[in-house]
């Protein structure tokens, strides 16, 4: 029976580009929107900008624009870049829309008619300068639990504690540098708490992800409480009816925004009816399906139902919610080159490399995935091009030049043939189930199993004898069909590769059906490459190219150099071993040295001013003290990413601080 299907992935903001952690949900959720296709399913596919918020008016302020145009400008990019990555969405909207906008009042208008709705008065930070209310991320100050400095209005960094702004010590706001004020506002609130029980049932059901469910039992265990969803001017986006100055916030009609995409789709495409996916009772013929990160499980899984629920609309089928990104083990950072744009990464690799390494990652899980570039590298160039298409370069010359592309008319194992195709029905549970890294193993399994067959078999020695001929004919064949059953199967993570792949077969595009059948006596088209190996130069150079030196916050200086240290500065300083990979001068510098630090968790560059005491070729090898978390910083001849400390009073007096002996590149220093 063929499902009807609505997907949707969280909006990206509007205010940055896109980059590895937004490419990780959005292919996510494309493999799983192409294995509902290939199965024959009616799928949608809706997305948007989120576009609302303090950040987005202040963005374009800076920038001279109007923020429609600023928005506008993202959303194309953003599709560019998305559409780059071969992902493809049905629509892709703005919360900055008139659908949005009238889906919004109808559901607060249904909201407030139910008294869900009430106002009370809030306390917030108060900027003088810019006369606007500070959110948490424009405001930083001391941590009202351990002191820390530099930390914003909702948590802290270093002791984890979570907090109101209003409770931060010496607050200082990042739109001005002034020191804010409290002030008192009123603010609209939906009323959540009543919906605790419904909740309390949804959130154990199929719905949501058991990990998932068990993070939600601790909110929902501790109580509810009443959702601010306004925000005041001056502020982007949708103004709440019947007032001047009060706006809804970004939380309140951004989930809105999916069905606003959908409607906006279904407005121009007569075989959609919006109210068959989204009015209350739709469950029994349609299903709706969020895929999301878990920092935003809150949102999704508590607030967004209840809206739901309260408004006459009904609740996702199922919310499919991931882990964060990192990279060779760290958080993605712009210094080191590892939070990487999809643009910069689609000027250096084949998109589809990182589609198939995210495939080999994904379980179904909200555990976080690292991409290894040496990992990334490596699998992709034996999973792919060493197994996989390795199986039809090896069959397809023997076939077009020896059997003008002709295929042979009957299997040479059937039995062999049956086994490959007889795991389509796990497969598609492990698609289902989002399991896609399960999916990936067995095909490189099965890989392996088809060239450890065509090696057995030598074809390319069966075709130089007369009388055998016809086997190896038997033998190719018999490999394109294994080959063909892979591609089937990897065509919702590689759609480009397993399109080239059909046209090569002479096929239409490949369905989840034809799995039931070989193809044979068939005429193939000639060969071309379908996929070709990577290098790691080329990751190198793309690390190299998204490597940037953070831009200073210009409040922190404003005390002057003078300023005194505390001893919690102080704390903060970390000391690690590393060692001298590299060392060489610095072009039209005096004093500079290039040091190439091994600090046991990759490498740095330091520029240091020794070169008056120390010679390259004699730093090879050595241990040095490093501090590990300083802020890189630009310099005329690069970026330098860390300190090398020395004592002494300059000249040939400088005197590396070293070690103890013994001591590893890594440790710490204390």
């Amino acid at each position: 029976m063929t499902r009807s299907i609505l997907v949707t992935s969280a909006l990206p903001y509007a205010n940055g580009a896109i980059h590895l952690g937004h490419l990780l949900e959005h292919i996510q959720t494309d493999i799983w929107v192409r294995f509902q296709k290939l199965c024959g399913n009616r799928c949608i596919y809706v997305c948007a900008d989120d576009t609302h918020g303090t950040g987005t008016m202040l963005n374009a302020e800076q920038a001279g624009l109007a923020p429609e145009a600023l928005i506008e400008a993202m959303r194309e990019e953003h599709i560019r870049d998305f559409a780059g990555f071969g992902i493809e969405y049905d629509n892709y909207h703005s919360t900055h829309s008139e659908e949005n906008r009238a889906l919004s009042e109808l559901i607060f208008a249904r909201l407030k008619d139910q008294g869900l709705i009430h106002t009370e008065e809030v306390a917030q930070l108060h900027d003088p300068e810019r006369r606007m209310f500070l959110a948490d991320r424009f405001v930083k100050g001391e941590c009202p639990r351990c002191g820390a400095a530099d930390q914003y209005g909702d948590n802290c960094d270093a002791c984890g504690a979570t907090y109101d702004a209003t409770e931060l010590g010496n607050p200082r706001s990042l739109v001005s540098s002034a020191k804010p004020l409290v002030k008192r506002s009123e603010h609209y609130f939906f009323d959540l708490p009543p919906f605790t029980e419904m909740l309390q049932d949804w959130t154990n059901s199929s719905a949501v992800q058991p990990e998932v469910s068990n993070k939600l039992a601790e909110w929902l265990d501790g109580g509810l409480k009443s959702w601010d969803i306004s925000r005041d001017a001056p502020y982007f986006g949708f103004l709440i009816p019947g007032t001047e100055d009060k706006y809804f916030y970004v939380w309140m009609d951004a989930p809105i925004g999916y069905m606003a995409s959908f409607k906006h789709l279904a407005d121009r495409r007569e075989s959609l009816d919006f109210d068959a996916f989204w009015n209350a009772g739709a469950e029994a013929n349609t299903e709706l399906h969020h895929f999301i990160g878990k920092d935003i499980v809150n949102f999704h899984h508590l607030f967004w139902p209840a809206v739901l629920e309260a408004a006459g609309f009904r609740k996702p089928t199922r919310i499919h919610t991931h882990g964060f990104i990192t990279v060779d083990g760290v958080k993605m950072s712009k210094s080191r080159g590892t939070f990487i744009k999809a643009s910069t990464y689609l000027e250096h690799l084949n998109p589809e490399c990182l589609r198939y390494y995210y495939a080999t990652k994904l379980n179904g899980t909200i555990d976080d995935y690292d991409i290894n570039l040496e990992d990334f590298v490596q699998r992709v160039n034996s999973d792919l091009v060493g197994k996989v298409v390795n199986i039809a370069s090896r069959c397809a010359g023997i076939i077009n030049n020896q059997f003008d592309g002709e295929l042979a008319a009957s299997l040479e194992d059937e039995a062999l043939w049956r086994q490959f195709a007889d795991t389509r029905a796990q497969m598609a549970d492990w698609y289902e189930a989002g399991q896609v890294s399960r999916v990936m193993r067995e095909v490189v399994a099965l890989a392996d199993l088809a060239n450890q067959y065509i090696t057995k078999h030598a074809p390319w020695k069966l075709v130089k004898q007369a009388d055998r001929r016809g086997q190896a004919q038997a033998v190719c064949s018999q490999g394109l069909n294994l080959f063909r059953i892979l591609a089937i199967y990897l065509t919702p993570a590689l759609p480009g590769m397993c399109k080239a792949a059909a046209d090569f077969l002479g096929a239409r595009p490949f369905a989840w059906a034809d799995l039931g059948q070989p193809l044979l006596g068939a005429k193939i088209n000639p060969y071309q490459p379908l996929f070709t190996r990577m290098q790691k130069k080329d990751v190198d150079n793309l690390v190299e190219a998204s490597k940037e030196a953070p831009e200073a916050d210009g409040a922190a200086a404003a005390n002057g150099a003078d300023e005194a240290v505390s001893i919690e500065d102080f704390n903060k300083i970390k000391l690690k071993v590393a060692r001298v990979a590299a060392a060489a001068p610095v072009a039209d510098a005096d004093k500079l040295l290039r040091l190439t630090l091994d600090t046991g968790d990759g490498q740095r560059q330091v520029l240091a001013g020794i070169s008056s005491a120390y010679r390259p070729e004699d730093l090879a090898d050595r241990l040095v003290v490093v501090v590990a978390n300083l802020a890189p910083r630009k310099m005329r001849f690069g970026v330098s990413e860390g300190m090398v400390l020395a004592a002494g009073p300059g000249g040939e007096d400088i005197f590396l601080l070293s070690p103890d002996s013994g001591a590893k590149p890594g440790m710490d220093v204390r």
